[in-house]
């Protein structure tokens, strides 16, 4: 019985960290995407101040 327990217990946290790394692909994968019109925005927040 806590040998089964203990099985659901790693099976959850590998799905935690399937989640995390996921969410840290898209993550970056936006940023790659959006960096450089971000970029832009602050240097032109940054010339402007």
């Amino acid at each position: 019985m806590q040998a089964m327990l203990a099985h659901k217990e790693g099976q959850g946290l590998v799905e935690y960290g399937l989640i995390i790394f996921l969410v840290a692909i898209v993550v970056i994968a936006i940023l790659a995407l959006l960096g450089p019109q971000i970029g832009s925005i602050f240097s032109t927040i940054s010339s402007s101040i």
